[in-house]
């Protein structure tokens, strides 16, 4: 005999279904196993049949008058002992910080709207840092009279001298703030809104050394530092969520692990999402384990970045189906995806795939350099095993690059389908390019490069498949310029923009190359040209070069015999 029982839960509020379908035969129970299955209901019907406790109950008052900290905190308080639901529901609640707890969700409901404080004072004082540093603050800064200066600005200029701004090294200045916490949840289809008309504030969510919080289906406007920032923190997850008009970045994740952000549409001036691993604690702690699926993303400054801050090590990350885009108003977003070690960090097995871009000045930018926060002694960390799959660019007015330095070569980078329209209009330049490995990692950090598609130097290990190039205008720049790369791979690139009296491609001291499949659909006055003493073992097989005026040009420093091209080609190597 079979079975079919669904199961529900009497409360106060009436019944809640377990949506449980239970479909069993009775002989495929032992004895008593009806009791087990029983007593493992019991664990679970507890917590379900919780009663949810409104904010209302409490004395808040949500007229966006009243400050509602107070109650909103009872609340909380109350239903964390119980492993239950506190619900902000609809009106304006002003509040200043309120302190999350474990074994909580906190649903704001539609049509309600936590409002911060304009009141500084009624959020947290910045927590004790972990460490202590010697030494002053900037004279800019140390010298600043606190007259005239707004009360989150003379909080920031008070603060001890630390390895991070105030925005990445402090989180209990923030609406919600969590420290040490666990299993707590923020969502519904309510609001936050930072009631700030420029940066400088508190965070709307700062959560630090947890584990199990998610962010769902809320919406966070106006906020006047990072939007949704977590530290040291473990299993997260944010699904569904709306940020708009941050005046910071968006969604930060720094030294976390296991970190899912989905679904979302995120608008901040600074950077989207944007992963760090600082110094925050005291302590270098690596980003890992981080998927970002499904998003639309819309900045000023980058729209997926790893950094600055790099102190730790950023591993196992996944970026996929995501549209990147400028912001309504403002200047166009300075990078798309933007990979940068500059503090040590070792930065390993990132794919980023299906990505769309529309007026990004700088599509990739992939930096190796040697800033050295943190450290003693400044040194780069690496990067390797970066692949890059499925991008259609259009609008970039700066090429993108990958460029480690002389001390530091980034390994095995693999960028597949790509299909970028630069502006073009620039005219050609000098292919020597400064190092500057301390600078300040940005994607204009180089300004115009001398190639109008990809620039790329230090490299071991690279391949490009299915590489297209479009200049909008006429540009003097070569396409592709790769500078001291070793073990590189170019296949069914093309491109139907040709430089008058250059080059398409670029390559110096190119070592270990095959070129195969590839084609020149504009009519190039030069295909290849190499140069650099240190060339060698460069193969050219089964390409097309019939457009092309002249195929290969080599330089007199060029050692002999450091090309081969197909013996039936027709092309000389010289």
């Amino acid at each position: 005999m079979s079975y079919r029982r669904e199961f529900g839960i009497a409360n106060s509020n009436g019944v809640i279904k377990l949506n449980i379908s239970w479909l069993f035969r009775r002989h495929n129970f032992a004895p008593g196993a009806l009791g087990v299955i029983c007593l493992g209901l019991s664990f679970v019907c507890p917590a379900a049949a919780a009663s949810a406790l409104d904010v209302r109950e409490f004395g808040a008052k949500g007229d966006g008058v009243t400050k509602d900290t107070k109650a909103i905190q009872e609340a909380i308080d109350k239903a964390s002992s119980a492993v239950g639901t506190v619900v902000i529901s609809s009106g304006k609640y002003v509040s200043g910080t309120i302190h999350l707890r474990s074994n909580l969700t906190l649903r704001i409901e539609q049509g309600a709207t936590l409002v911060f404080s304009p009141d500084d004072d009624d959020f947290d004082p910045y927590e004790p840092l972990p460490y202590h540093m010697s030494g002053a603050r900037e004279k800019k800064e140390a010298q600043v009279s606190f007259v005239n200066h707004l009360p989150s600005e003379r909080r920031r200029l008070s603060v001890p001298l630390a390895y991070d701004d105030t925005e990445t090294t402090y989180f209990h200045y923030s609406l919600l703030s969590g420290d040490s916490v666990h299993n707590v949840a923020i969502e519904g289809t309510g609001a936050i809104d930072g009631n700030r008309p420029r940066r400088g504030g508190p965070k709307p969510i700062g959560i630090r050394n947890s584990e199990w919080i998610s962010v769902r289906g809320i919406t966070i406007r106006n906020a006047p530092n990072y939007n949704i920032s977590f530290l040291g923190t473990d299993h997260i997850e944010v699904e569904g969520v709306k940020l708009l008009n941050g005046y910071a970045d968006g969604v930060d994740t720094d030294g976390c692990r296991y970190i899912r952000v989905t679904n979302s549409y995120i608008d901040a001036w600074d950077d989207a999402v944007c992963p760090k691993a600082s110094m925050a604690l005291g302590k270098r702690r690596a980003t890992e384990h981080l998927v970002v699926a499904n998003c639309v993303l819309r900045t000023s400054c980058n729209n997926f970045k790893f950094g600055t801050e790099t102190a730790g090590d950023l591993k196992d990350v996944t970026v996929s189906n995501c549209v990147m885009l400028r912001r309504d108003s403002g200047r166009r977003p300075l990078g798309g995806i933007a990979i940068e070690s500059a503090d040590g960090s070792n930065i390993d097995g990132i794919v980023i795939s299906n990505i769309s871009m529309e007026d990004v000045i700088a599509p990739i930018f992939i930096r190796l350099g040697a800033r050295g926060r943190g450290m003693e002694k400044p040194a780069p960390g690496s990067i390797k095993n970066i692949s890059i799959q499925n991008v259609v660019a259009r609008g970039a007015s700066l090429a993108s690059s990958i460029t480690g330095i002389e001390t530091g070569h980034i390994q095995n980078v693999s960028l597949d389908g790509i299909d970028l329209t630069a502006m073009g209009g620039v005219a050609a330049r000098d292919v020597n390019v400064a190092e500057v490995p301390a600078k300040y990692p940005e994607a204009d950090m180089f300004g115009d490069l001398p190639a109008f598609a990809l620039y790329s130097r230090h490299v071991d290990g690279m391949t490009l498949r299915n590489f297209k190039v479009h200049a909008a205008e006429p540009d003097g720049r070569p396409a592709l310029i790769l500078d001291d790369v070793t073990r590189l791979e170019i296949s069914g690139f093309d491109s139907t923009s040709a430089p008058p009296h250059q080059p398409m491609l670029l390559f110096q001291n190119v070592t270990g190359a095959l070129l195969y499949g590839n084609r020149s659909s504009a009519a190039a006055d030069i295909f290849l040209s190499i140069r650099g003493a240190k060339s060698s073992d460069i193969a050219l097989r089964g390409n097309d070069l019939r457009h092309a005026e002249q195929a290969i040009q080599q330089s007199p420093d060029v050692p002999r015999g450091a090309v081969s091209v197909d013996a039936d080609s027709g092309v000389s190597s010289h």
